[in-house]
């Protein structure tokens, strides 16, 4: 052996992971083991990428790298995800091309009002895209870029228009499609797909939790009041956090899609048990220590004892093994507990409010029995529609004013400057400020990782088209050199290592080369596009710096303020039927609350929840005992923030109620117990709005 293979060698083995002095293994197998999915996508990035550019190629198509760029922008880790992105993509695809053709129609001689027009279109797409939520509003940013994509295709170097709109659309829409359908072709046939079971995983895992933790706070008669609370706070942040997961498992199931509300039903379910376990919590932990003890037990019994075993793994897997005979015992045990007789009314409040969590522990249990495909349980599909709830107009409209000034002030320079460009600088600028904005205070940052890979991206690019493609003859050589690129992008990509930075690599890698048959080598134009990306993009960067997003505290702010607001209103306003429009508005504010947001923020919004909740229940129960006089006085106050008052007033009707004999009356009294505890508790806050 030489000194240099010798020396090699050493440093190979010092390199590798010892424990004791021995390279270890398992660390080794570990280590592989993790990197092997991460590797398979890089692959199938590859696979899908070169797919596209063929058909392109194949199908003589004017600019075949958007096939490219498409099929790696959405090849995702997860099938789901990549399935279900790809959809809405084309979705999206579809609407921008027929926006940009009407715009054309409507101005085919007024380039100032054309513009105008894009920029006013991209404002609307950004405030859709800040309402809706997961790939539906990846769809609504991409409707709005797509469109600044064929508009620069057809504009010149000044802005005037060429007539060639419609050709451009069915064009560019055309190459974007085959980007998704092969793409979906490769990860369809190369991933079975997991989204499915991850959600299985988490929705038993995190139902299990809940709980096993509400007997556990039964079992104690609200001892732990303290550690409790701090336990719902993360669990509310953990039932958000499903809902892109569900949607990565509707991509890849058909069925499931046909029973999505069964699986949003599940997320709702579980938020009205944390509501209810918390009032739970609260009723035990300021009654009288015996008589806590006493009630607690009393509802305790009824809970099927299947439903308070120990939290963890084993848990979890009980749960997903049999949801159907759990989902039985859950709603019989909903029905005693509806039943049970109550000498107070703080024992009727707490059966109700365990019968309410055991309710919302059924929901997760359907769509646990979705998921696993129980056969004991025949899966219906749920029944009713969901309205679209926006909670806080002021950020959709604020991202909406951003993209109106970026695009309009890059249109501007194009004009001033009469850069070629130009037209790339305005569609970069338009993805970048459309495309983050929903990502509020992160998107400044992931922006700058973006060009940070757009930059890298140019000097990888600019090395394989001038020095290494002009010797490359064929479209397999071709492949494997950009190979070598995508497969390592895609490898780290997976493993979710800096993800803007590779991700803005990915994007802009393959419009960079720009293919084509024949390859074209002009440095010029080259170099020019590069810095029509680094322009644009740097351009949308900075905007979030120039004009940036709602902090998380102002939002925080807000929300609370808008929901207290809509309970003044509910207190005195019209009666709804059910408390169902309540429930739904205050979920859609569940999901928009920053992560950022003090434990306190989520009390407050759960505490306000429980109190609209409650409130409709009692002014319908009010009506049959002849009490809207007294009870409309105890809710003008509430409506007016006075809640020493309200609870003043409400405790003179919980004592006219004690005339009425009858489990509604005392049922009413617990309704009024609820929203007395609510009101004492947060009483700076029902009072006075949200606390700076």
């Amino acid at each position: 052996m030489t000194e240099t293979g010798a020396s090699g060698s050493s440093a190979a083995r010092r390199a590798l992971p010892r424990s004791g002095g021995r390279i270890d293994v398992e660390r080794l197998r570990r280590a592989a083991r993790a990197a092997g999915p991460a590797l398979l996508f890089g692959l199938r990035l590859w696979a899908s990428v070169c797919l596209a550019l063929y058909v392109a190629f194949w199908l003589e198509l004017d600019t075949p790298s958007w096939a490219g760029t498409t099929a790696a922008i959405v090849c995702q880790p997860h099938l789901g995800a990549s399935l279900r992105k790809g959809w809405f993509r084309m979705i999206g695809t579809v609407v921008g091309a027929v926006a940009i053709v009407v715009m054309t129609g409507c101005f085919p001689q007024d380039r100032g009002a054309f513009l105008v027009s894009l920029a006013l279109w991209g404002a609307a797409c950004a405030l859709v895209a800040t309402i809706l939520r997961n790939f539906a509003a990846y769809a609504a940013a991409l409707a709005g870029y797509t469109a600044a994509i064929i508009a620069s295709d057809q504009l010149g170097a000044v802005g005037g228009l060429n007539g060639q709109a419609f050709i451009l659309a069915v064009t560019r829409a055309s190459e974007i499609c085959i980007g998704i359908v092969c793409a979906g072709l490769v990860l369809a046939l190369t991933d079975l797909g997991g989204a499915r079971r991850r959600l299985t995983a988490l929705v038993a895992a995190i139902s299990a939790e809940i709980s096993s933790r509400f007997a556990g706070t039964l079992a104690t008669a609200g001892a732990e009041f303290e550690a409790t609370q701090t336990v719902r706070r993360e669990f509310l942040r953990r039932v958000i956090a499903l809902d892109p997961v569900i949607d990565e498992a509707l991509g890849e199931s058909s069925e499931l899609r046909y029973h999505s509300p069964v699986l949003q039903n599940a997320l709702d379910g579980l938020v009205t048990t944390l509501a209810s376990w918390r009032m739970a919590a609260v009723v035990l932990a300021r009654s009288p220590q015996e008589r806590a003890r006493r009630e607690a037990a009393a509802v305790l019994v009824e809970v099927p004892e299947p439903l308070r075993g120990t939290p963890g793994e084993d848990g979890a897997a009980r749960w997903i093994s049999g949801p159907a005979r759990l989902l039985r015992a859950c709603d019989a045990a909903e029905e005693g507990l509806l039943a049970l007789p109550a000498g107070t009314p703080s024992l009727r409040l707490l059966a109700d409010q365990a019968a309410a969590a055991l309710g919302g522990i059924s929901l997760a249990l359907d769509a646990l029995a979705l998921l696993v495909a129980d056969p004991a349980r025949p899966v219906a599909r749920a029944r009713g529609s969901r309205r679209l709830r926006i909670p806080d107009w002021l950020r959709p409209l604020a991202n909406a004013g951003r993209a109106f000034v970026v695009i309009g002030a890059a249109a501007l320079f194009w004009i001033v400057t009469a850069w070629p460009g130009g037209a790339n600088a305005i569609t970069f600028a338009a993805i970048i400020v459309i495309l983050f904005a929903p990502r509020a205070e992160q998107a400044y940052a992931i922006a700058i990782g973006f060009m940070i890979g757009c930059l890298v991206a140019v000097a990888i690019a600019a090395t394989i088209e001038f020095a290494v493609l002009p010797n490359v003859e064929t479209f397999a050589v071709f492949s494997l050199i950009i190979g070598l690129v995508l497969v390592p992008l895609g490898t780290v990509f997976a493993l979710q290592w800096q993800p803007a930075i590779f991700t803005g690599m990915v994007t802009v890698f393959i419009p960079l080369l720009a293919p084509t048959n024949p390859m074209s080598y002009d440095p010029q134009q080259f170099y020019n596009t590069a810095l029509a990306i680094i322009v644009g993009v740097g351009g949308g960067a900075f905007s979030f710096r120039l004009m940036p997003p709602l902090s998380p505290p102002y939002r925080t702010r807000r929300l609370l303020a808008l929901t207290l607001r809509d309970l003044r209103r509910l207190a005195t306003g019209p009666l709804p039927d059910t408390p169902k429009d309540w429930e739904q508005r205050m979920y859609a504010r569940f999901a928009l609350l920053p992560d950022q947001a003090q434990p306190l923020a989520r009390s407050l919004l759960v505490a306000a929840f429980s109190a609209g909740t409650k409130i409709v229940q009692l002014r319908h129960l009010g009506r049959r005992f002849d009490l809207s006089p007294s009870l409309d006085a105890a809710l003008h106050a509430v409506a007016h923030g006075d809640c020493a008052g309200a609870t003043a007033k409400l405790a003179d009707v919980e004592m006219a109620l004690t005339a009425h004999p009858g489990e509604a009356a005392l049922r009413a009294r617990g309704l009024i117990l609820a929203i007395s505890e609510a009101l004492t508790q947060h009483a700076a806050y029902f009072d006075a709005g949200a606390p700076g």
